[in-house]
């Protein structure tokens, strides 16, 4: 089906879902001439349909514009490409981040269908900064207590000890008392030790099937044997840029979690892998792109998440389980923050789905590269 001519519209139905939509959505034709626009488009590129309709995009953005750039790929490679966090500045439009998705109409050669997202990843990003910055806070209060409490605590344990040896059997139980009391927060500090920094990670290729094909097996041979666990992998995808051990610890936490989560019956994971291609993030105050274009989802059907925690569930001390500690999706979010990805949790009814977005080992390590000769230089 041939996209209609300028100035033509679009069938009724076609035409309100669009005008329904609050995405901006622009088509342009292989001249890059506008020949759609939806009512959320007008408003972003400041005029009427009337208007726009013909206009070329060229005259509306700067000619080092971003959205240009990604027109062109879509039309090189012929395949969809999305850029996230994308800052626009001109005189005509003024400010605006977004998302942008760009797509190819194969029935209309050379003509790409723009969809442009305003701010929704900059709370992403706004959030995963959070995330970061929470668990880095927990980093330095893990050094802190190791330094300053743990050090004490072992003289008051010794001394316990010795008083215990010349104590009746009523002081006795008191002496115990102080020495089980240290060495619970002594089994605390250390579990926060894991948050502490221990130097750069040594990150290389890792084959992430690998990773979760052995949380698997530890999760249905363990905490796991109740539910069953489902895989929906892309065989082709290239490897993760990142640290293996590090990796698997991120997903057996996840696992763990879904695991928990899932009811006593009919209980399902299903753990599954996809490339994203042209998925790239812009972080706020960089000129460098990142490109996470592999998504591991961790998927279980329990009752979901409460809704007045869900925005703070990667920060420390926050849990959903009476008895949990709310440390272990906060180094999460701290692992996969080092490894540069994000990670986001979809609440939806009936199943709750953890998103971990990464590098691929190729560009990475081309993007270190790349930053070292400019170093140089």
């Amino acid at each position: 089906m041939n996209m209609p001519a300028p100035n033509m519209p679009l069938p009724m139905d076609t035409e309100q879902i669009l005008n329904a939509l609050a995405t901006a959505v622009v088509v342009v034709n292989a001249e890059n001439d506008i020949i759609h626009v939806n009512n959320s488009g007008e408003q972003f590129l400041k005029g009427s349909a009337a208007y726009l309709n013909g206009l070329s995009i060229n005259k509306l953005i700067p000619s080092d514009s971003p959205i240009l750039s990604l027109i062109d790929q879509v039309r090189k490679d012929g395949t969809p490409v999305s850029e996230y966090g994308v800052s626009l500045l001109t005189p005509r439009l003024g400010s605006h981040f977004v998302n942008i998705h760009a797509n190819p109409l194969p029935d209309d050669p050379g003509a790409v269908v723009l969809a442009m997202q305003e701010r929704s990843i900059a709370d992403t990003i706004d959030r995963q900064l959070t995330h970061r910055g929470a668990a880095r806070s927990v980093s330095a209060m893990a050094a802190m207590l190791a330094h300053e409490v743990k050090n004490p605590l072992s003289g008051i344990r010794g001394a316990a000890q010795l008083l215990e040896a010349n104590a009746d059997a009523g002081d006795k139980e008191l002496t115990r008392l102080i020495r089980d009391e240290a060495d619970r927060i002594v089994a605390l500090v250390d579990r926060m030790d894991i948050f502490s920094d221990s130097g750069p990670l040594q990150r290389g290729p890792v084959n992430i099937h690998q990773v979760l094909d052995r949380v698997r097996k530890l999760a249905e041979n363990g905490f796991a044997r109740h539910v069953r666990i489902v895989d929906n992998f892309d065989p082709s995808l290239p490897p993760v840029y990142g640290e293996r051990d590090q990796l698997v610890q991120v997903f057996l936490n996840l696992v763990k979690n879904a695991a928990e989560a899932c009811p006593d019956k009919g209980g399902e994971i299903v753990l599954s892998t996809t490339y994203r291609h042209g998925v790239r993030f812009a972080l706020p105050g960089s000129d460098s792109r990142v490109h996470l274009p592999l998504m591991v989802c961790v998927q279980d059907n329990g009752e979901g998440i409460p809704e007045d925690i869900s925005n703070f569930l990667f920060d420390p001390f926050v849990s959903t389980k009476p008895k949990g500690s709310g440390l272990g999706l906060a180094l999460v979010a701290k692992i996969i923050g080092d490894h540069g990805g994000i990670i986001e949790c979809e609440n939806l009814q009936g199943r709750t789905v953890f998103n971990v977005m990464l590098p691929m080992a190729t560009e990475a390590t081309e993007l270190v590269h790349d930053n070292n000769e400019k170093d140089d230089s």
